[in-house]
């Protein structure tokens, strides 16, 4: 005759903690990393992406900096230059000529929808 084993726990569910438990990491664990917000970073010239399609979007909001321009995600050299050219405009100081930084997006940010 076989002894019977007991039963096993059955698997935990993060999603429903046991009595006395919690979804919070153990402390000492890292934090996971965010997602990163589109249209956010550094942006230059040879990058592609939704950023730099939004980039372009908003550039062409504003009069006589990307009238015309390409909206197809592509950070070419008239993306760079149309860059430039709001920064040299609006006084943004900061980031790199032609680079879509921190302080270029805030300016743009304001200026557009």
């Amino acid at each position: 005759m076989e002894t019977p084993r007991p039963a096993s726990p059955a698997p935990k569910d993060p999603a429903h903690p046991t009595p006395g438990q919690t979804n919070r990491p153990q402390p000492g664990t890292p934090d996971p990393p965010l997602p990163e917000i589109p249209g956010t970073g550094l942006l230059r010239q040879g990058d592609s992406g939704h950023g730099v399609y939004e980039l372009q979007v908003r550039l062409q909001q504003i009069a006589h900096i990307y009238d015309g321009g390409a909206i197809d995600g592509h950070y070419d050299a008239d993306v760079r230059a149309a860059v430039a050219l709001f920064q040299e405009r609006y006084g943004v100081r900061g980031d790199e000529s032609g680079v879509y930084g921190d302080n270029t997006r805030f300016a743009l940010m304001l200026r557009t929808k």
